[in-house]
C-alpha cells in the first residue's frame, strides 16, 4: 500500500437532471482523521455515507469536505394565481368607465405582485435518489483525485525520509569506528586523569581507584545506543518499504532516534563523537518534521 502525504486537494463538478454539484475537498496534517462536512440544505441526510466514505480511504489528517447545490434555470416553472388574476380582471371590469379602457398587456400583469409566482418544481422522490446517487459518485471520484494527489507526495516524502534514515546510518557508522572508542585509547585517556590526580598528591588506595575507573569506563561505553539505533533504522526502512498509514509507528521511532543520540552526547568523552551526536539530533530533528507529514 504506497506511502501517503495529509496534504490534498481535490474538487468535482457534474449534474444530475436540474441540478449542478460540486464537491471540493481539502487536507492537511492531524493526529487522527478529524472531518468537517458543509453540506447544503436539503442534503444532510448524505452526512452519514459521506462519512463513511471517507474513513474507507483515510485514517489521518483534517479533512474539510465541502459540497454546493444548484438548479438550472430551466428547472424554474411558473405558476398563476386564478384567485388573484380573477381579482384584478374584476376589478378592471369595475373601473372601465373610469380607466383606460385598452387591453390588459402581459407586462402589465407580472408586474402585479402574487398574480404570476415563479419557484422550481416539487422533487419527486425518484429525482431525488438519482441525485443522492450521483452526488455520492461524484465524492468517490474526489476521493480518488485526492488520494492520487497524497500519494504523489507521499512518494516524495518517502526519498527525502530515506535518505535521513541512510544518513542517520552512516552517522551511526562514524561513531561506531571513531577511533576514540578503541580499548586502548579508553585507556591511556583513564591512565592520563590517573596520573593527574596522582601528581597532585593525592593519596588514593589503588584497588578503590581501579573500581571507580572500570565503573567509568562501563558508563562512558556507548555500544548499547549504537546498536539500537542501527535497530531502529531497520525498522524504519521496513515500514518505509510496508507502507500504509505508518506515520504514527515512524514518528515513535523518531523519538527513540532522539533518545539515542542525546544518551550518546551525554556519555561522550571525545570530541569527535560529541561533534558526529551533535549532527545526528540535526538530521533526526528533520526526520521527524518530515514524518509528520504522514498519514
Amino acid at each position: 500500500m504506497p506511502l501517503q502525504s495529509m496534504t490534498g486537494f481535490a474538487r468535482r463538478e457534474g449534474t444530475s437532471g436540474r441540478y449542478r454539484w460540486a464537491w471540493e475537498l481539502r487536507s492537511v496534517n492531524g493526529k487522527g482523521l478529524d472531518l468537517r462536512l458543509r453540506l447544503p440544505t436539503g442534503t444532510e441526510h448524505l452526512e452519514a455515507d459521506v462519512r463513511k466514505l471517507v474513513a474507507e480511504c483515510f485514517s489521518r489528517g483534517n479533512m474539510q469536505v465541502n459540497l454546493t447545490l444548484n438548479t438550472s434555470e430551466a428547472g424554474v416553472e411558473t405558476v398563476v394565481n386564478q384567485g388573484a388574476l380573477a381579482a384584478v380582471l374584476a376589478l378592471r371590469e369595475q373601473l372601465r368607465d373610469v380607466i383606460d379602457p385598452a387591453p390588459l398587456r402581459l407586462d402589465a400583469l407580472l408586474a402585479i405582485r402574487g398574480v404570476v409566482d415563479f419557484r422550481e418544481p416539487e422533487e419527486q422522490e425518484g429525482e431525488r435518489v438519482a441525485r443522492d446517487g450521483d452526488l455520492l459518485v461524484g465524492l468517490k471520484l474526489a476521493l480518488a483525485d485526492i488520494t492520487a494527489m497524497r500519494e504523489t507526495e507521499g512518494a516524495a516524502l518517502c526519498r527525502v525520509l530515506l535518505d535521513q534514515i541512510e544518513k542517520i546510518a552512516l552517522l551511526t557508522g562514524q561513531i561506531e569506528v571513531d577511533p576514540s572508542r578503541s580499548p586502548q585509547s579508553i585507556a591511556a585517556r583513564l591512565a592520563q586523569q590517573v596520573a593527574l590526580v596522582l601528581d597532585g598528591g593525592v593519596t588514593i588506595d589503588q584497588d578503590r581507584l581501579y573500581g571507580e575507573v572500570a565503573l567509568l569506563a562501563a558508563k562512558a561505553d556507548i555500544r548499547e545506543e549504537i546498536d539500537r539505533l542501527r535497530t531502529h533504522v531497520a525498522a524504519a526502512r521496513d515500514l518505509l518499504k510496508k507502507g500504509g498509514p505508518v506515520g504514527r509507528k515512524l514518528d515513535f521511532l523518531s523519538q527513540e532516534f532522539n533518545r539515542e543520540s542525546n544518551t550518546i552526547c551525554s556519555k561522550s568523552n571525545a570530541a569527535t563523537v560529541t561533534s558526529a551526536g551533535i549532527e545526528l539530533k540535526v538530521v533526526i530533528d528533520q526526520f521527524r518534521e518530515q514524518v509528520q507529514n504522514l498519514e
